[in-house]
């Protein structure tokens, strides 16, 4: 029972500690190995969708096919497809968007649906004129995406689903809230501690290159600790297995098979619902495959487009 006593203490000791520094102490700034660098240097735009600004990249001939590309929970546009983008730019109109509350688009407060995000990316691309494009979302991404494809089919050709689920969390479902409680109580004090902890992960899985940690990191802090959560609380909330069969687009399903993050076993039954999906596995792949095995995914990408051609 002491030792349980001293441990509480020492616990509690920690987290003053801890309030103590963020609240009172300085900005130290952080120090790194080698040069660093932008890993992609494309300016964008902002559009408007109402009275809402959403920014936008834009990458490849204006005339050419277009692919956009709908970005996941945590990462923006920039941050999630900075490889892909690269691969995809000498044959394709590479379309970029950041969604709300990411990114350099509108911080937007209060609760939201999948659904709006859906229709706030039917906006963006209205204004920038993609007219019918083949239509990428990883993760949360491909929760818009299925979104886009049934509320705005004139807007979609095809539709690649990567690392996402009709239904994302079918398992402990009343954790997930509480969980979400609590690291947003964290970032609303500092966002210092998870994106260290991220970079660190996205390093060691070599999702990004040295040179790359501090624009990563900068990024990873630049994010409200409560809007953030409201992105996974619409996530939660997602469920398209009553209509995900109804969708006329061609669709793909990407699995990465050693996900963390989105089970494989939802990913899976994404693949099984969807009319007539083309499968594609990632054996060994983590969440993090869309920055780790960028070849795969372009060459999904090329591969739907062509058939899209025809």
């Amino acid at each position: 029972m002491n030792t349980l006593r001293r441990i509480g203490r020492l616990a509690g000791g920690v987290v003053v500690a801890w309030l103590a520094w963020r609240v009172l102490g300085p900005e130290v700034p952080r120090r790194y190995r080698g040069p660093q660098r932008r890993p992609l240097r494309i300016p964008g735009r902002t559009v408007f969708v109402g009275d809402r600004e959403f920014f936008v990249r834009e990458a490849g001939p204006v005339g050419a096919p277009p692919v956009v590309l709908v970005h996941g929970w945590s990462l923006d546009g920039e941050m999630t497809y900075f490889g892909l983008v690269d691969a995809l730019r000498d044959r394709y109109r590479v379309v970029v968007p950041d969604l709300r509350n990411h990114g350099k688009s509108d911080w937007i407060r209060g609760r939201y649906d999948v659904a709006d995000l859906a229709d706030e990316l039917a906006g963006i691309l209205d204004a920038v004129g993609t007219g019918r494009a083949l239509v990428m979302g990883y993760s949360l991404g491909g929760m818009v995406a299925m979104e886009l494809a049934r509320r705005h089919p004139r807007l979609v050709g095809a539709i690649v689903l990567a690392a996402t689920a009709a239904r994302p969390v079918p398992l402990r479902r009343p954790l997930v809230p509480v969980g979400f409680w609590l690291a947003r109580a964290v970032a609303r004090i500092s966002t210092r501690e998870a994106a260290t902890i991220t970079t660190r992960i996205l390093r060691r899985t070599g999702s990004i290159e040295p040179s790359n940690e501090r624009w990563m990191y900068e990024a990873l802090t630049r994010r409200d600790g409560s809007l953030f959560y409201l992105a996974g609380s619409a996530a939660f909330r997602f469920d398209a297995r009553p209509w995900i069969g109804s969708i006329d687009a061609p669709v793909t399903v990407v699995i990465a098979t050693r996900d963390q993050l989105v089970p494989v076993t939802a990913q899976e039954e994404l693949a099984e619902l969807a009319k007539d999906a083309e499968v594609v596995r990632l054996p060994g792949a983590g969440h993090e495959s869309i920055l780790t095995c960028v070849g795969d995914y372009a060459g999904v990408i090329r591969r739907v487009a062509s058939r899209m051609a025809h």
